[in-house]
C-alpha cells in the first residue's frame, strides 16, 4: 500500500470488531510514529498503549455515552505531551504540531495494517489522566480507538453514526482550506 492509498483508505469508523493486539504490533506502531519530524528532533510525543481488558474497562469509564461504540476497541492509545518536551521559540510552541504529525504517521501505519485507528476528543480528560497515571502538567491530547472495521452496526447509537460508516464525510474544497499566492 502506498502512502497515497493509506491516506485515501483511512477512515474514522465506529463499527469495530475485536482483533489480536500483540506487543510487536504496538512496537511497530510506535516505531513509525517515532520517524516523524520534530523541532530540533526533540520528539515530544508520548503514547500509552492500553490493551489489557482491565485497563480498557477503566479507560472506557472516562468516555461519554455517545462514544459507547468504542467499547469494542481492542486497543486504546493515549496521546500526550508537554510544552517543555519540545521547542518554544518566542510564542511558538511546537509540541502539539509535532505530536500531531507523529500521531498521523501512527494512524497511517495502522491503516496500512488493516486496522481502524479512530482519534477521539470525547472523553473526560481529568478522569482519563488519573486512570493513566499522568501528571497534572501532562497534556492528554487525545485517545485513539483501535480495532478492525465491522459491518455490525448494533453498537452505534444513532442514524448519523450509521450513515458515517457508509460514506466518507464531505471534505472542504481547495479554496476553503488553501490558497496559492
Amino acid at each position: 500500500m502506498t502512502v497515497q492509498e493509506a491516506i485515501e483508505k483511512r477512515r474514522a469508523y465506529r463499527a469495530l470488531a475485536s482483533t489480536e493486539i500483540s506487543d510487536d504490533l504496538i512496537k511497530d506502531l510506535a516505531h513509525y510514529a517515532s520517524l516523524a519530524p520534530s523541532c530540533r528532533n526533540k520528539q515530544p510525543w508520548r503514547y500509552i498503549f492500553i490493551k489489557s481488558q482491565e485497563k480498557l474497562q477503566e479507560i472506557f469509564s472516562a468516555l461519554p455515552e455517545g462514544n459507547n461504540w468504542a467499547l469494542r476497541a481492542s486497543l486504546v492509545i493515549a496521546v500526550y505531551s508537554r510544552k517543555d518536551y519540545d521547542c518554544v521559540l518566542g510564542e511558538r510552541e511546537y509540541y502539539l504540531f509535532d505530536t500531531g504529525m507523529a500521531t498521523a504517521f501512527l494512524i497511517l501505519r495502522a491503516t496500512e495494517l488493516g486496522l481502524v485507528a479512530h482519534p477521539i476528543a470525547g472523553y473526560n480528560p481529568q478522569k482519563a489522566k488519573e486512570i493513566l497515571g499522568l501528571e497534572q502538567n501532562d497534556n492528554l491530547i487525545g485517545l485513539i480507538i483501535v480495532g478492525k472495521h465491522s459491518t455490525d452496526y448494533s453498537i452505534l447509537t444513532n442514524d448519523w453514526q450509521k450513515d458515517q460508516e457508509h460514506k466518507r464525510p464531505q471534505r472542504m474544497a481547495f479554496d476553503e482550506i488553501a490558497k496559492i499566492i
